[in-house]
């Protein structure tokens, strides 16, 4: 696991710097959206179109699971793509820890992913008709649904916490038995479990909601057909 180290203090609240990698891929994410976007033009250069391609390929994801609610959902799954991206790989940059190997932050971007589920939900269809799909088929499942809602959060949490330190750890082992011998294979090693992990973890959260909205639609045709 990371060791996060007090950097200095705001009040009574350590400031980490884990949390401040994590701010800082914040603002650089949103300085860098801003700049590279507010001079849109019909005919890109390089930099647009390489980012249009980058938006289209992260729709292109969410319409696959959900059609008709891609733009809906295309700047939260998109947002979380991105950000776990540069969070798994910015630890290669020698001196700064790696965020996603800090079990504080998997726990905080699956809560965003708890959250997002009733979210969207409600906003798809109404609180009643969400709120219905608990009950559906019989009330005595409520607890059930709950359980499974809070289980699954605290599994994808675990589960990229636990991908990203294993990485670590493995590439620790590899570098004390073969010194800097592979430093090439281990990098590339690491460039690709950090695109699989985002991707894993994004394509969860995606199918957490999308799995709410479509048990509302199923609930909403039952009814209808009765």
């Amino acid at each position: 696991m990371e060791k996060a180290v007090i950097l200095f203090h705001i009040g009574p609240f350590g400031i980490s710097n884990i949390i401040v990698v994590t701010w800082g891929i914040m603002v650089g994410l949103g300085l860098f959206s801003w700049l590279a976007t507010r001079n849109m033009v019909l005919d890109p250069g390089p930099l647009q179109t390489v980012l249009e391609g980058i938006v289209s390929a992260i729709e292109d994801a969410i319409q696959a699971v959900l059609p008709h609610k891609a733009q809906m959902l295309l700047p939260f799954i998109g947002t979380l793509w991105i950000y776990i991206l540069i969070a798994n790989l910015i630890g290669l940059i020698p001196g700064i820890p790696f965020p996603t190997s800090n079990l504080s932050v998997t726990a905080a971007l699956a809560t965003l992913v708890f959250l997002s589920v009733p979210w969207y939900g409600i906003r798809s269809d109404g609180f009643s008709t969400y709120m219905r799909h608990y009950m559906s088929p019989s009330p005595l499942l409520l607890p059930f649904h709950i359980i499974s809602e809070i289980s699954r959060t605290v599994a994808l949490a675990v589960r990229l916490f636990g991908n990203m330190m294993s990485l670590e750890m493995a590439a620790l082992l590899v570098l004390l038995v073969a010194g800097p011998l592979v430093p090439i294979p281990l990098l590339m090693l690491h460039i690709v479990e950090a695109l699989v992990q985002a991707y894993i973890f994004g394509m969860l959260a995606l199918i957490y909601v999308s799995g709410a909205i479509q048990s509302q639609e199923l609930t909403k045709t039952k009814s209808i057909a009765t």
